[in-house]
Formats: structure tokens, sequence, C-alpha cells
């Protein structure tokens, strides 16, 4: 169990920076996930972490102390990675015991943790089979097995649920929810799916282009996103983005084709950011689809309609604009026929259309 600090990190290949000036303090026994998009420069953040990686720049303390020259075997963390990495001519039983054995840890020993840990994952029956006679899942808990049998400080995971199938990776979500809550350990994993990271973290650190751009829990990140990549990022489908201009009477926004009243702390906000245009952000299950008008509603046109089985998903022309919109399943209309469209004004976000800065 550890505190995990990392100051100022920088990383560069060639003329490409992949981490540019990273902070973040994982506290101890937390879930900490860090989510990006590909590219972002997460997976070079935990190989940095891992001593897998030197920085050009920074730092890396666990629990206070400096790892910049610790090297990795002594770090006493656990790496699993996204293809497993698992021995292919080894046992499961053999695969799991392998960093027992490199550290010349009594067979007696060796077996009583293997065994236990694999009770933990329910692999038990599976220890005398090879990798090639698994499944991906079964793969993954092996390589899960594998990093606990040692009791690290730290477990490092770089998008260890990319490989299975959908049905999987919800079962492995909450396997690693009840493995992280019973090895009462740290836990920093890496990821580019949001689904994966509201549903398991403690907090979430979101990375772009090797810069950090919000670090929060799951629920602040989701309805108070600081910029329009975080909002974009998080939520599927994605934010409605919709340019505007605060109306002549300061109380509407106003685009080709709809004028929107806002609440006061709204326009507050756009007031006291100075500035004219605006950028409207409207999740999709923040705005209620109807065929009957009702007061305040925004006059739109069914473009299309995507049915998901538990919820459908519309888009609705909005002047110039297409929207998203979430329905439940009952809620059927046709493309090309006329709807209307509450968005819960207490539920918008605003930004700035230059520096693409939430100003609400």
């Amino acid at each position: 169990m550890a505190r995990v600090t990392i100051k100022e990190l920088t990383k560069r290949f060639g003329a490409v920076t992949a981490v540019s000036d990273f902070n973040l303090d994982i506290a101890d026994r937390e879930f900490l996930v860090l989510l990006g998009p590909s590219g972002a420069g997460k997976t070079t953040t935990l190989r940095c972490v891992a001593g897998l990686e030197k920085p050009e720049a920074g730092q890396v303390h666990f629990d206070g102390e400096l790892m910049n020259t610790v090297a990795p075997a002594l770090r006493d963390v656990a790496f699993v990675f996204q293809s497993y990495a698992l021995y292919p001519r080894k046992t499961v039983y053999e695969n799991i015991a392998s960093p027992l054995q490199a550290r010349k840890v009594p067979k007696s020993e060796i077996d009583a943790k293997v065994r236990e840990v694999a009770n933990k994952l329910h692999i038990e029956r599976l220890l005398t089979r090879r990798p090639q006679q698994l499944s991906g899942g079964e793969q993954q808990r092996v390589a899960l097995c594998r990093a606990m049998v040692r009791q690290p400080r730290v477990f490092l995971m770089d998008e260890p649920l990319t490989n299975l199938d959908f049905k999987l990776r919800v079962e492995m979500r909450t396997e690693l929810k009840h493995l992280h809550a019973d090895l009462d350990t740290t836990f920093f994993y890496v990821t580019n799916d949001q689904l994966e990271a509201l549903s398991l973290a403690d907090r979430i650190a979101v990375l772009n282009k090797g810069v950090l751009q919000q670090m929060d829990t799951p629920e602040n990140i989701y309805d108070h996103p600081v910029n329009r990549f975080v909002a974009s990022f998080i939520g599927s489908p994605t934010m409605n983005m919709l340019d505007c201009n605060l109306a002549g009477d300061d109380a509407a926004l106003t685009a080709e084709g709809w004028v929107l009243t806002i609440p006061g702390p709204a326009r507050d906000a756009i007031k006291k950011a100075g500035i004219g245009n605006v950028v409207l952000g409207v999740r999709p299950e923040d705005i209620a689809l109807r065929v009957q008008e009702q007061h305040g509603d925004l006059p739109g046109e069914v473009y299309a309609i995507e049915p998901l089985g538990d919820r459908n998903i519309y888009e609705v022309k909005l002047g110039t604009s297409i929207v998203r919109i979430k329905t439940p399943p009952t809620f059927m209309v046709q493309p090309g026929e006329r709807v209307y469209m509450g968005i819960n004004r207490q539920r918008i976000h605003l930004f700035d259309p230059k520096s693409d800065q939430a100003i609400l």
C-alpha cells in the first residue's frame, strides 16, 4: 500500500512530447483511473511510475520516497498489461507462481499463496492448464492473480480489459471493484473507456495530448466538466454543443432558428466572462422529447433514430444544428416528424468558444 505522487513529469520521444509537466497525487488505497484518448500519454505515464521509462524531467514518489533512481524490480509494483503477457509454455500455476519463484520464496509458501489468489478469482480449476487453453476472461484472471500473489505496494493496470468482449468487460469491472476492496491496495488504472472510468474510479484524471485536463470524482467530472474536451469525451452519446449568442434582452440564448431562455446564474456567468458568443452544452439525457409543445420548448424535426433496446437515440434538427436526445424505448416517432425539445435549464453547460473553458 502506498501513496503515489507524480511531480512535473515530462517524457519525450524524439520531437514528440508524450507527457508534459504532469502532476498527480494518488492517495493510499485509492482507485485512480487515468482516462484519455489513444495517444494521450496514459501508458507512458504508467511506465514512468513503474520505472520502465525514464522521464526527461519530474519525480515519482512512493510514500514520499523518490523512485526515479530505483530499479523497476525494486519498486514493488505489479504491472497488469493489456496483452496479459503470460508465459505460453508454463501452466497457470507456474505463471502465477513466477514472481514468487524469482524472489526465491519457499515452495510451501508459494503453493499456499498461489492457491489463495486462484480461489479469490475462481480459477483454481484452471491451475494445470496452459494459456492457449483459456478464454480471454480466464487469461485476464490469471494475469491479475500473478499480480496479486506478490502483494505489491501499487497495482498498475494498462487497459487490462480492452481485449475482452462487452459481456466479459462488464463482469471483470465488477471483479476489479471487489478485488480493490478486498486487497485494500492502491490501484492506478489506465483506460480510454469512459464507462470503465466512471464505474471503477474513486477519482478520474482526464489526460489529453500529455496534459492533465481535470481530476475529480466521477460525479463531478460528468456533471461539472472544466472544458469542452472533458465535456465531450465523457458521456455517451457525447454532449450536444451549440454555438449561440446572448440575446439583446440578456435573458436568452439565440441562434438561427431558435431562442432559449436561461436562468439568472447562466446569464450572470456569461456577463462576467465578458463574451457575446457562447457554446451551449446539453447532455442527451437532459432533453425531454415530445410531440406536444410545452411552454419554453424548442421545435425541431426528427432526422434519424438509433434504437438501442433499452433506449432510443434521436437525432433532431434544431435550426442548422443536429441535437442528440435519449428517450425511453416506448417513445416512437418517425424521421421527418415535428417534435419539441424541453431542455433542463438547470443542467446546461456554457463554454467560452475561444478558450474552450467552462464558464458555468
